[in-house]
């Protein structure tokens, strides 16, 4: 009997071993991925979103040759050390917690049209919304997913709205505090996507602030396949989308340049922190979740820790708090960056 279980144990041990070396490869692989434009990637590029998955099966192993003392562990070890930057975009065991009045406070929320598609059962998604924003009171919100929706009661002096076509009643907005001296659109051809802008007079400086909404894949993360008919498919239809946003990027890199602002970016990359995406953007900038945040960040409602939606601050500014809010009135939760109001001349 002895016998027998020693031989299961051991065939379980080839089968984990296997998965081990497989996993290990894929590790590699994830970590590469973000300096390879997808476009060179093709179908690869669609590994980026399952990163944070990668990197969890990892850690498993990794205990458990740990427990059961086999040289293995070493690599699984020595690969997650090498890829610790790419954990702390995955999980963070602490953040900073400074909390002052001298903040700017920036929200971004993917709103889902405010259930425009009844998508929620709950009738009165506008007002919850309303009230969730009077009661944190940031200072600039940026919105995707936006439509025009009278029953959304804020009181912000300036705002910047853009919907797709003239005609249409969906798109961006940018709502804030401080005056807007200066707005504008990139407007992306073939895609309801889109990236705008405000200038902000805050003091005697003035903060670019970017609201980005880049391709959207278009799965249904519920279903068998994310809603394609199979793997392949799917494969396919990340690729797309992931080109598309590279060639999104490539035109923000071109505007970015010409300004000499301060910069924010926030938004729903529709992409990951693992991403060629996301390393473009972040070029110059901190993210504020890997410089202030705790624990997992989730921004989107799925089962696995899903982070889409991003702050990416100029460097030249203190990030003093960032926090996901769970708060379900979209598929997206809210995201809130506060930002050290000492970063801007006589901003008082």
């Amino acid at each position: 009997m002895a016998t027998v279980n020693k031989k299961k144990k051991s065939l379980f041990n080839k089968i984990l071993y296997i998965l081990s070396i497989g996993f290990a490869f894929l590790l590699v692989v994830s970590y590469l991925l973000p300096y390879i434009e997808p476009k060179a990637l093709k179908g690869f590029a669609a590994l980026s979103l399952f990163t944070p998955f990668i990197i969890f099966v990892n850690l498993l192993l990794m205990l458990y040759w740990l427990l059961t003392l086999q040289r293995i562990f070493w690599v699984h070890f020595f690969l997650l050390l090498i890829g610790y930057s790419y954990i702390t975009k995955f999980y963070k065991l602490d953040g900073e917690k400074v909390i002052a009045t001298e903040d700017v406070k920036i929200m971004s929320y993917n709103v889902r049209m405010f259930n425009k598609y009844d998508w929620s059962e709950s009738p009165d998604i506008p007002e919850k919304i309303t009230t969730f924003i009077k009661e944190k009171s940031p200072d600039v919100i940026c919105f995707q997913d936006y439509a025009k929706e009278d029953r959304l009661k804020l009181d912000y002096k300036y705002k910047y709205e853009k919907y797709q076509t003239q005609k249409s009643q969906f798109g961006q907005a940018i709502y804030s505090k401080f005056p807007i001296i200066n707005q504008g659109s990139l407007d992306f051809k073939n895609t309801a996507n889109n990236i705008i802008f405000v200038d902000l007079l805050l003091g005697k400086d003035t903060l670019r602030v970017y609201n980005v909404h880049l391709q959207s894949i278009k799965l249904n993360l519920h279903k068998e396949f994310f809603g394609q008919k199979d793997a392949e498919e799917l494969q396919m239809r990340i690729s797309q989308a992931f080109q598309i946003q590279q060639e999104q990027v490539e035109k923000f890199l071109e505007h970015q340049s010409e300004t000499n602002h301060k910069i924010v970016i926030a938004g729903d990359f529709n992409n990951t922190g693992y991403s060629w995406v996301y390393r473009k953007l972040k070029d110059g900038k901190n993210d504020a979740y890997v410089e202030a945040g705790v624990g997992f960040d989730k921004t989107y409602d799925f089962q696995f820790p899903l982070r889409i939606d991003f702050f990416l601050v100029d460097k030249s500014l203190k990030i003093n708090y960032f926090k996901t809010y769970k708060d379900k009135y979209s598929d997206h939760f809210p995201i809130l960056v506060r930002i050290d109001k000492k970063g801007f001349k006589d901003l008082k």
